[in-house]
This record gives C-alpha cells, structure tokens and sequence, in this order.
C-alpha cells in the first residue's frame, strides 16, 4: 500500500476534539477510512525556555577517541548498589576529560544528576549501571549534555528508578524526569545506550538553556533501547543532524502522549533539520512515532526534513505514525517529513494526518505495511 500526501489545503479531517500539548484529549474520527488524532504534548523537559535562533553552520569533526582509560573507582566511586556516588563520580568525569572514563558495577546517585564536558568520553562496562536512588521528583536529568562539544558515551545504562519515585503519577503533566538530557551540544555519539524507567523521556533533545541561539547538531545514537518511561522513548525538539540507527523504543506509558519517538518543538526558535531515523521500532506505545508541529509556525520561517526508513510499530494502541498539529496562519514552514516502508502490525491505526495545513512540509508516507 503507497499512500503520499501532497496538497495545498488542509488534510479533509473533521476533529472532534482538540488536544493541546500539555493535555491529552483523544480525538477519533472517521474519514474515509482513516483515523485522524490531533497532536499531543512532547513539551518541555522542565528546564528553562529558550528562544535560540538558527544556526546552520557546519558542525566541526569530532574528537579523537582517547587511549588512556581511568577507572572511576579510582576517584572514590563505589558503585555498591547502595552508596550515593554522584559526588565521586563528577569528579570522575570532570578528572578524566579527554581520557576514556570506565564505569564498573552498580552506580547509584541523586536526582542532582551528571553534567558531562566537552572531550568526555564515558564507557560503561558489561553490567554497569547509573541508577537513581529513591527520590520524589518529576524533573531531573540522570546525565546531562548541555553546551558542550565531542562527547561519546558507551553501552550505558541509565536507570530512572520510577518504582522508587513517591512522585503523584500525573498522565497530563509532569513528565520532566530524563535519561540523557542534550541541549545545545555538538558532535555528540551515544552508541548503545539503554534508557528504563525515567519518569519522563529515556533521550530529549533540545537548543541550549543558557547560549539561546544554540541549536544542537551531529548527534548520533545506535541501537538506544528505550522501556518502560513514562512519556516518550525520544523526544527531539530542535536540532540539525541528528540520526538514530535502529532503536528500540518500547512499553511507553503514564505520561501523554507516551510515544516511541515524538518529534515536536516547543517554538519558532526551534529547528528540525537533517533528522534521520533508521529502522526504529516501536513496541506497546500509544503512539510509535508522533510528529506534532503546533508550535513551530511563527516570524522566523523554517525549513523541515524529517526522514524515518523501515519503521515497524507493534500494538500502538492510538496510532503507529502519526502527523498532526501545523497550522501556518500565514508562515512559511516548508520541507518534507517522510516515512518509508513503515510496518503496522497489530496496531490500533497505522498511519494517521490530521489537523495539518497541506501548505507546509509534504508528507509522504511510502510503501505500508499493515498487518493484525
């Protein structure tokens, strides 16, 4: 089945509700044998707002892998399972920039989190974990990326703790608990990271909170594992060049729109160009991929290019993609987003537009696959 959408009106679908980004209101309606849902709230990840300006300006390459290791038990980190080693362990990061930083055994730390550096280089060891110990918090980061450059992080794995979260579980807010939090970073690779149980996103990726006119770029994630957030397996926000190699985001749900991957800026300073997601699947979300472009639309006029190859959805039980959100009100937002050889099996709706202005980016969806 091909299915391609290009027009110059909006998509010919009735709402009969309206959802806003920070309130999930599920909208149905039957048109022509689809099923069309307005867009819901990736929103914020808590920190501050950011009006940054687009910066297209070719990134730079990035660093040189280190070949001197340190162990971070050599900075006092205990990694017992039991004692809180945040302290320890920043300064482990911070006394092993441009050197390649071990993390063995079971880390446990606050919900103060990790900022890393530029030229840091963090490698987990088989089994090592940085988990979160009990806590009462909707907002935090687990490891911070923010305004820096070169930063390569392996086979980790971060644990959200939510079990452990006293938190009031809230399905229309408060969905600000972070795995990885990049904002405003350059040349940043994440290969096999493995993101549970934050109360919010496993990855969320947005312009800088301090530098406003910093738009993150070349950030690179393989095979990320995504279970058991709370909102979303990935949220980009804004960014250019960013790529993802077949991940895996997978039982997302208490926090809407609980999504695999949602795509959605917060504002017309965001930028969505050059993303690329390469056979991702998606597995017991509500939505598998959500692309939500409401707030984008503004004086700065923008250009789109979203491109997902071979993604498989199982069981959404709303929709395995879906486009929704653009109206232009007289901006210029351009572009294309694009999905390839999706495969729909045993989700609720397979491919969804709605609330969309034909005006803006095409959207073009290739060669589908549904199955039961």
């Amino acid at each position: 089945m091909s299915n391609i959408v290009k027009s110059k009106s909006y998509a010919n679908i009735p709402f009969n509700q309206i959802t806003t980004r920070r309130k999930f209101l599920t909208g149905l309606a039957l048109t022509g044998g689809s099923v069309l849902l307005a867009g819901c709230g990736g929103g914020s990840d808590g920190a501050s707002g950011s009006s940054a300006v687009v910066n297209d300006q070719a990134t730079a390459a990035a660093a040189v892998t280190p070949t001197v290791v340190v162990n971070a038990s050599t900075f006092g980190v205990k990694a017992d399972g039991n004692t809180n080693d945040r302290v320890a362990l920043q300064n482990a990061i911070n006394g092993s920039v441009g050197k390649i930083l071990l993390i063995s055994g079971q880390v446990r730390i606050d919900v103060a989190g990790l900022d890393l550096k530029t030229n840091s280089y963090v490698r987990f060891a088989q089994g090592a974990t940085i988990k979160l110990l009990p806590h009462n918090s909707t907002f935090y980061q687990v490891m911070r990326i923010w305004d820096v450059q070169n930063v390569t992080v392996e086979n980790a794995t971060l644990d959200g703790s939510k079990e452990l979260n006293s938190a009031t579980p809230n399905a229309n807010s408060g969905g600000g608990g972070m795995g990885f939090s990049i904002a405003g970073a350059t040349n940043v690779t994440l290969t096999a990271p493995t993101t549970i149980n934050t109360w919010g996103d496993g990855i969320y990726i947005a312009n800088s909170y301090s530098s406003k006119k910093t738009v993150p770029s070349n950030i690179n994630v393989a095979q990320h594992v995504a279970n058991g957030c709370r909102r979303q397996g990935v949220s980009i926000i804004s960014g250019n060049g960013i790529t993802f190699t077949s991940p895996l985001w997978e039982n997302i749900a208490g926090t809407n729109p609980s999504a695999g991957l949602d795509i959605e800026p917060n504002s017309n300073a965001d930028v969505l160009q050059n993303i690329k997601i390469i056979s991702p699947t998606t597995r017991n979300c509500q939505f598998g991929i959500d692309i939500y472009l409401a707030a984008l639309p503004g004086p700065i006029a923008k250009t789109v290019t979203i491109d997902i190859s071979n993604h498989t959805d199982y069981a959404a039980s709303h929709v395995g993609f879906n486009v929704s959100g653009l109206h232009l009100n007289g901006n210029t937002v351009t572009g294309h987003i694009a999905s390839n050889s999706p495969t729909f099996v045993g989700s609720k709706v397979g491919y969804a537009l709605g609330g969309y202005d034909m005006a803006g980016p095409s959207v073009e969806v290739t060669n589908i696959t549904k199955t039961k």
